[in-house]
């Protein structure tokens, strides 16, 4: 089997996840809004499932929103948040589905403003503080990058927001963090987070807002008064059991995972930084702050349009960039807002570990690399 180090895309599915999928939709028939028998079955599993998500979160459970993932969230978050008016403040480097809503809010008059990140993607804290000083209803930066791995501190930009008066609300998509370093939204000081289930081993199709009490949110989907009136439409009692048994597995896990992980990136890039005419290091260094799982590389001189394609006939599972602009021969634009220019914001490659992941799978993974993009090597 080729290997697949594309876990910041997706994660294959928990067995005990599938097997908790297959369990509840086989028994339960009811809608969770009944009231009959059938009905109420399906609300206590979802009733279990929110408290082992709040459990996990460490939060209370009528602050656990369920969707349907991680662009829908964030879509929540930032139409709900803005829903009568105001600025949003968010980052160059943020995932798409926070980037392209932000921009869509922009086309429909709300003010935006776009703070930019350094070479090895840290925010610019002069630029947010004069970004914020100018207005901000809403505040929105991700936990940890998909692409680079780079780790947001969401602690000491709340510092930033103690002299505001009103203080903008405070959203991170914290997707990629999730089950690999540990999720803490009180230090944090965040008032809504996104998270996505299948990114740790749960269905796709289910993810979670985290929205602190009181915060100001509207639904964006209109029909029904599902999940406390923010999201219309009948709960998937099945994959959200699914998903919260899935959550509740990595964050227990996530210690564990993440040192095994670091050792095997680590072991990784001593053998491709050999080869320094061809690999690059992109995002920040492997002893500074980053998602433990993620390795970013610049191919240099690779053609980035059929590097991921060579890569696959040749039996290896990898991303360039973020899997949601997949087919796509755009450059990243993480990578752009990084400094890179076109090309090597093209040929940038990203192997991303998870449960799955064994030694030999990182071994075959350098062999492939080294046979088919080092000069002296490739055949």
């Amino acid at each position: 089997m080729s290997p697949y180090l594309d876990h910041n895309a997706t994660t294959p599915l928990r067995p005990e996840a599938r097997e908790r999928w297959l369990q509840v939709a086989g028994e339960l028939r009811g809608n969770p809004s009944s009231q009959h028998r059938a009905g109420r079955a399906a609300r206590a599993i979802l009733d279990d499932a929110r408290e082992r998500v709040a459990g996990a979160l460490g939060v209370r459970e009528e602050e656990i929103v369920f969707t349907s993932g991680g662009t829908e969230g964030n879509n929540l978050a930032l139409r709900g948040a803005l829903a009568d008016g105001g600025r949003l403040v968010t980052s160059s480097v943020e995932h798409a589905s926070v980037r392209e809503t932000a921009l869509d809010l922009a086309r429909r008059g709300h003010g935006l403003g776009i703070v930019g990140v350094d070479r090895g993607g840290e925010l610019d804290r002069a630029k947010l503080a004069s970004e914020l000083a100018a207005g901000c209803a809403l505040l929105s930066l991700q936990a940890a990058n998909n692409e680079t791995g780079a780790v947001t501190d969401l602690a000491a930009v709340r510092g930033l927001l103690e002299g505001s008066d009103p203080p903008p609300i405070f959203h991170t998509d914290a997707v990629q963090i999730l089950g690999r370093l540990p999720v803490e939204l009180e230090r944090w000081g965040v008032d809504l987070a996104t998270f996505s289930a299948h990114k740790v081993g749960g269905p796709v199709g289910v993810g979670v807002l985290w929205r602190r009490r009181k915060t100001a949110l509207r639904g964006i989907l209109t029909g029904g008064s599902q999940e406390d009136g923010l999201r219309a439409g009948t709960e998937d009692a099945a994959g959200i059991a699914a998903a919260a048994l899935a959550i509740e597995l990595a964050v227990a896990e996530q210690d564990v995972l993440a040192e095994r992980t670091r050792t095997l990136v680590r072991a990784m890039w001593d053998r491709l930084s050999r080869h320094a005419s061809t690999f690059q290091l992109i995002g920040p260094g492997l002893d500074e702050p980053r998602l433990p799982n993620t390795l970013c590389l610049h191919v240099i001189g690779a053609d980035g349009r059929v590097l991921v394609t060579r890569l696959d006939l040749a039996g290896l599972e990898v991303s360039a960039g973020s899997a949601c602009a997949s087919g796509s021969i755009e450059p990243s634009h993480v990578l752009q807002a990084m400094g890179y220019d076109e090309d090597a914001a093209r040929a940038g490659l990203r192997l991303s570990l998870g449960h799955t992941t064994s030694r030999a799978d990182c071994d075959e993974a350098v062999d492939i690399l080294e046979k088919l993009l080092v000069p002296s090597r490739a055949t």
